[in-house]
């Protein structure tokens, strides 16, 4: 599960550096683009505070935090509900760095 969800992330985000940041795997992209790990009943996803609360909706069925998402084992992970938000940190951090750049 954690090979698939690396090579989602990496279809949506492929120019994205993949680097160990606090502790686990992550994607940096003009910023910390979103960080996964493995737990004992689930794997978390941290697409950051905004990329929750703009999927808040369709992450509803899943155990939720601030910047946190539990898939948990026994069911298979939406793979299409990642590429959208991957693809919106994408977009999101991609302004940060124009802003920066003023």
């Amino acid at each position: 599960m954690l090979g698939k969800l690396r090579q989602t992330i990496r279809k949506i985000a492929p120019d994205a550096a993949e680097k160990i940041s606090y502790r686990i795997p992550t994607f940096y992209l003009n910023g910390n683009l979103v960080h996964f790990a493995a737990f004992k009943h689930h794997i978390g996803f941290y697409p950051t505070s905004s990329g929750v609360s703009a999927f808040q909706d369709e992450l509803s069925k899943y155990r939720a935090s601030k910047g946190a998402i539990q898939f948990p084992f026994d069911q298979p992970l939406p793979l299409n509900l990642i590429e959208r938000i991957v693809a919106f940190r994408v977009k999101e951090n991609a302004r940060k760095r124009v802003k920066s750049k003023k």
